[in-house]
């Protein structure tokens, strides 16, 4: 392991991407110039000794719960919202790869003639040899967001922090957007989350941390340098813990 690794405070860490995050100022997709930069902030982590997992939304691409709103069959939605999470993870893999990186996706569903099938033991070993490993099609169940799936593998692959990147930074009272006088919060109790609505994430992936004292912070995914200070310790958007 890298000698930097004593100026992390986090050694394995999960990064929790949502699918918008991808698009840039686009209104759909992938936008190669983001996703090279996201891949070079990744590139820093592992450069100074993370091990680093992924998981990505697919909201750039399919929003299942919007055409289950519209009528479509839910379970049919929502396993279309995982096949989009694949097609994200496989290019978040060739921009990592492009820096060279080693990368592996996994997927909680299978589809073995482009990635690999989500084993527990296996991903960790891939972390271990320092390979970055980006969890695909959510938890593989219907009904579950991928923000769930990212506290459970968290959990699986016992990292020390789960990241929240997000296109603000960190967690405020309302939105600052339309309320310039919104609060911006430096700690939040998981109970504070929950009981106040803030939309940190979904609350089954909140109560899921709560119950196995995972710690999330949320940040500005577009802020240069925020995951390394997330990384070492830093105040940098919101903490959520006990």
């Amino acid at each position: 392991m890298s000698e930097s690794t004593t100026e992390l405070s986090y050694r394995r860490i999960l990064l929790k991407l949502s699918g918008e995050a991808l698009m840039g100022d686009a209104e759909f997709g992938i936008d190669p110039q983001v996703i090279r930069r996201i891949a070079g902030e990744i590139g820093e982590l592992n450069h100074a000794g993370a091990e680093v997992a992924i998981v990505i939304g697919a909201g750039n691409l399919f929003r299942g719960a919007g055409l289950a709103a519209a009528g479509m069959d839910r379970v049919t939605a929502d396993h279309m919202g995982m096949l989009a999470t694949i097609m994200n993870s496989l290019a978040m893999q060739d921009a990592l790869e492009q820096r060279g990186m080693y990368a592996r996706v996994m997927s909680a569903i299978k589809i073995n003639q482009v990635c690999e099938d989500y084993i527990r033991r296996r991903a960790v070993r891939h972390l271990e040899k320092r390979r970055v490993v980006i969890f695909a099609a959510g938890t593989g169940n219907p009904f579950f967001t991928t923000d769930t799936a990212a506290s459970l593998r968290a959990v699986e692959i016992d990292a020390e922090l789960l990241i929240k990147a997000t296109k603000v930074d960190g967690v405020y009272s309302a939105d600052p957007v339309s309320n310039p006088g919104a609060r911006r919060y430096e700690r939040l109790s998981y109970d504070e989350v929950i009981q106040q609505k803030l939309g940190v994430m979904d609350a089954t992936a909140i109560v899921m941390c709560r119950e196995n004292h995972m710690p999330v912070r949320v940040l500005d995914m577009m802020k240069p340098g925020a995951l390394m200070r997330a990384a070492r310790g830093l105040q940098e958007g919101t903490l959520v813990s006990g």
